[in-house]
This record gives C-alpha cells, structure tokens and sequence, in this order.
C-alpha cells in the first residue's frame, strides 16, 4: 500500500482521484505531555504534572508571520492548542499541529515517503526534501486556514516518543493551494492529502488515527460535514480501507 495521499506540488507521476466523506468524528481528550525536543526522528518529551481533564497548551504558540483578523487568531490558538491522543496495542500516539522547529522532520519524511512509493532512486530525496521543504514553508503562512498535523509514537517500555507520521488538512478556500493536483477538489471544502507513516512503524493503527485526528479537527474548523481525500488509484486496497473509514496512504 502507498505511504502518501498525494504530494500537491506538482510531482505526481501516477493518476489520482478524490474520494468524499462525510464527517462524524468525536473529540478525544487525554491529560498529556508538553512540547517536545528533537533529535532525527526522535521526540523527547517530558511528562505534566496537570491533571486537568484536557491536555495542557503547547510551549510554543503557533504564527504565521502576516497580519490575523480576530477571528483567525482565535482558530490559530484552537490549532496550537489541538491534541488528540490513543492508547494503540503496540504503544501511544499523539497527534497535533506542526510546530516550526519540527519542519525538517516532516520534510524528511514525505520526501522519504514519497520517493519510496513513487519507486524514485535514493538520489532524489534530496532534490525532493528541497521542493517539499519550500512547500511546506509556503502552506504554514496560510494557517489558520490549513494545517499540517504530526503524529508522534512511544512504543510500549520506550521513554521516548519519535515521529511516526503526518497529514495535512485544507479548512477552507483560503487555505486552498494555488496548484492543486488534479482532479481539482472543490476550492471551498475541507481537504486531506500528504498522509504519510514511517515505514517502521506502519500496520499499527497509525494512519487510521491521522486520519481519525483530521476529521476530528476539520469538525472544529470547519462548518462543512464534507470532506475530499486525494487518493491514488493503483492503490488495490483503497475501496476495502475506505469501507472502514480509512484513507489511502
């Protein structure tokens, strides 16, 4: 099975088409960690003494670098604040926004995600880190209209979690980019493509719960219960994974 949705900046070399869903995700809450540290893809977090009955606000808040109307600050704060977590049988994952310091990180990891799946020689990574890396710089000056959303991991006895995976989600037509892949979904509704999961760790629930996180946060985000996932076609287990309200990936 591929390891992305779709990489939006005009690097696609197999068909795509969109898949719609409708929404009906429940918020999860969990008493949980502060921001991390990272070192490649490990993330050394370090546990909160809160016991409130909502995960504690990350240390960093998030900006965009241009002017935010009221109502943008506000939706800006929601995306800092987000967390979603779950217990999974092989350890815990938490997944949130993307936090700057993390950037290199997540292009690593869809450039890696991508040459993989698109059978690239190793040589392009990074050719591919650089083109992804100007992408995701581009997309983060649009929050709070789109976000790009982590998922870090802890295996169970591990003291560290390390990043497992990514996601990016498009709120509105602001957030929408400029050359989207083809099929074009609809420039006003939300939108979920460049899911990926470290080849590790995949077959644990990971993508199910990015995806799981998206509508989740696209329900706060969001008036519309309709959502477009970009998908590849040659992927043969795409109707049985959307049977199951999964993505591809």
């Amino acid at each position: 099975m591929a390891t992305e949705a779709s990489l939006s900046i005009s690097l696609h070399l197999q068909p795509h088409h969109h898949r719609h869903r409708h929404l009906s995700a429940a918020p999860h809450r969990h008493p949980f960690l502060q921001s991390p540290k990272h070192k490649q893809y490990n993330l050394s977090l370090s546990r909160s003494a809160s016991n409130s009955s909502t995960p504690p606000s990350l240390q960093n808040p998030l900006r965009t670098g241009r002017f935010l109307t009221n109502d943008e600050l506000q939706k800006l704060e929601l995306l800092g604040n987000y967390s979603y977590h779950q217990e999974l049988e092989s350890g815990l994952l938490w997944i949130r926004t993307m936090r700057e310091e993390e950037m290199d990180l997540t292009v690593t990891l869809l450039s890696e995600s991508f040459a993989e799946s698109m059978m690239m020689a190793g040589s392009y990574v990074k050719l591919l880190e650089f083109l992804v890396k100007n992408y995701l710089i581009e997309r983060r000056e649009m929050m709070p209209h789109n976000a790009t959303l982590l998922g870090v991991y802890r295996e169970n006895g591990a003291e560290d979690f390390e990043l497992a995976g990514t996601v990016e989600l498009t709120f509105d037509g602001k957030g929408a980019n400029a050359n989207p892949s083809t099929p074009t979904p609809p420039k006003n509704s939300p939108y979920i493509c460049n899911m990926a999961v470290r080849k590790p760790l995949r077959r644990r629930g990971i993508g199910w719960h990015l995806l799981r996180a998206s509508e989740d946060l696209i329900t706060k985000m969001s008036s519309s219960r309709e959502v477009y996932l970009h998908c590849r076609i040659i992927d043969e287990e795409t109707e049985a994974l959307d049977a199951q309200r999964t993505s591809c990936f």
